[in-house]
């Protein structure tokens, strides 16, 4: 026993509650992709109407083009994506004019091209900042630069010298800046001055935006649920700027990397190539650099989800030079004296844990030591005979956030006509209506969610609509074609939203 667990124990909720999970770049816009603009304003409107408390969302830190746009593996662990900025309201605030915002003929309706957008958004953000240097640099914007400096300068630096070298693997960049050597970066600071401050200007455009968006949602009652993974990519300003506390040899590139053992849904596991923590590191430095990151965070979100917690607990180490996962070893963590010191540095620890898959007596134990909430999904509740999956409703214990299917899984609609055999679908008829229409199943399992025990019960947006598969934003087991997804206008405006309403109030789940 690790000191006395009740001081740890405190509920996020104290009442049954329920939300949507949509990301914001799956919003409609004229832009090709989804932003912190109007139709984030008006969901929030709508969610709070319909007696909601929770928005979920996914990380918001910057994607790129290799790997694969996924908001999980970011040139930073700090930084904002300014693919999400609202361009209206730099129109509105006089930083651009009208005719610099006409978004590409043709960008598709269903799906982000990120190519396309991303080459127009930021050359009209570079006009924006062009613009905002031009009015002298407001005193708000100074502040922001000391408050984030711990971070803003590195990852502004390292995205500067990331564009001069064409994208190139920073372990390829010259060995003086590779190794961070004092004189190269300060000659890397002053030849690229330009493109470092306009880095800053769009990080403060970012947070500016989103912090008037959070902050709205929390006037009208509705908490932001963040989500954090819990590796880095290597491709980041926090390896390159943080080498001490990674696995990495002479010529920085790692030595082992994450990923896990070979299970029921993979023969060879998952080889997820970030690089592994070097806990003894991190624990001489007291955890410095995850205080910095839980702060952000905890700053940026009500709520947060860590992504594959059991690694904090145990991780699956691999050699760099294998090509699957299947030949790692697990490594120790450090927890409880990571958690203690995190949870010295932040009394309130609002975090929900991503527990799923096979989980250790020692993961149970943490979760049940710190009282953190963990996660249900009702589409793992019907793959065995019995009345003990711990997915079933009526096994889940309160303090818990239930889903039908996260992110990572396929639509209910998607699941139910393409993934379900006889089997399955069975023993899901025992608990729902069965129906002819697929629509009205979806509306029948989201009503067994919202009857579930669990305080908190999330549902997508996908669901809602009774979307098919081809609204999943991500598929784990393809590396291609993952986060693109988005609504279009039609389907936004033809969310159900007195259906929500209804269905949260006839389970007992707060309204108004």
């Amino acid at each position: 026993m690790h000191g006395s667990d009740q001081e740890h124990h405190h509920r996020l909720v104290e009442e049954r509650v329920s939300g949507l999970l949509l990301h914001i770049s799956c919003l409609p816009s004229h832009y090709g992709i989804g932003d912190m603009g109007a139709a984030a304003y008006r969901l929030a409107d709508q969610l709070h109407e319909a007696g909601q408390k929770y928005w979920q969302i996914l990380p918001l830190n910057p994607t790129n083009s290799h790997s694969g746009e996924s908001p999980y593996f970011s040139s930073s662990a700090f930084a904002g994506n300014p693919l999400l900025i609202d361009l209206d309201a730099l129109v509105q605030e006089g930083l651009l004019a009208a005719d610099d915002v006409v978004a590409p003929e043709r960008l598709p309706e269903t799906e982000i091209d990120f190519t396309r957008v991303r080459d127009f958004k930021i050359g009209v953000l570079h006009k924006a900042c062009t613009t905002f240097l031009s009015r002298g640099e407001p005193a708000d914007f100074a502040r922001f630069c000391e408050k984030h400096a711990h971070w803003l300068e590195d990852f502004s630096l390292f995205m500067a010298i990331h564009r001069r070298h064409e994208g190139i693997s920073w372990a390829d960049w010259p060995p003086e800046l590779r190794d961070r050597q004092q004189g190269a970066l300060d000659r890397a600071r002053e030849e690229m001055a330009g493109d470092i401050q306009r880095e800053k200007i769009l990080q403060y455009i970012f947070f500016g935006q989103w912090e008037s968006l959070k902050h709205y949602c929390n006037e009208r009652g509705l908490r932001i649920f963040g989500d954090m993974p819990i590796y880095v990519s290597y491709e980041s300003a926090d390896v390159w700027s943080h080498t001490g506390i990674f696995k990495l040899d002479a010529a920085k590139r790692p030595t082992a990397v994450s990923g896990v053992p070979p299970d029921y849904f993979s023969a060879t596991g998952q080889l997820w190539n970030n690089p592994v923590y070097d806990w003894g590191a991190l624990q001489s430095s007291r955890y410095g650099w995850w205080i910095d990151r839980m702060g952000a965070v905890f700053e940026r979100f009500d709520v947060v989800r860590i992504d594959h917690f059991r690694g904090l607990v145990q991780y699956w180490e691999v050699p760099a030079d294998h090509d699957t996962a299947m030949h790692g070893s697990w490594q120790d963590v450090p927890t409880y004296d990571f958690f203690d010191t995190l949870r010295a540095a932040y009394p309130h620890f609002p975090v929900v844990v991503e527990d799923l898959g096979i989980i250790t007596d020692d993961v149970v134990e943490v979760k049940r030591h710190y009282g953190f909430p963990g996660m249900l999904i009702l589409q793992f509740a019907f793959v065995e005979e019995g009345d003990h999956n711990p997915y079933l409703p009526h096994n889940h214990p309160r303090h818990a956030v239930a889903y039908l299917g996260t992110h990572d899984n396929t639509t209910a609609r998607g699941w139910l006509e393409e993934e379900v055999d006889d089997a399955v679908r069975s023993r899901l008829f025992r608990h729902i209506e069965w129906a002819e229409d697929t629509t009205q199943v979806v509306r029948n399992a989201i009503e067994l969610l919202m009857s579930s025990r669990a305080d908190i019960a999330i549902v997508t947006a996908q669901d809602l609509l009774a979307l098919p598969s081809r609204a999943r934003i991500n598929d784990p087991s393809v590396n291609t074609g993952n986060w693109r997804w988005r609504l279009t206008e039609e389907e936004f405006a033809s969310i159900d939203m007195e259906y929500l309403r209804d269905v949260t109030a006839r389970n007992g789940r707060a309204v108004g």
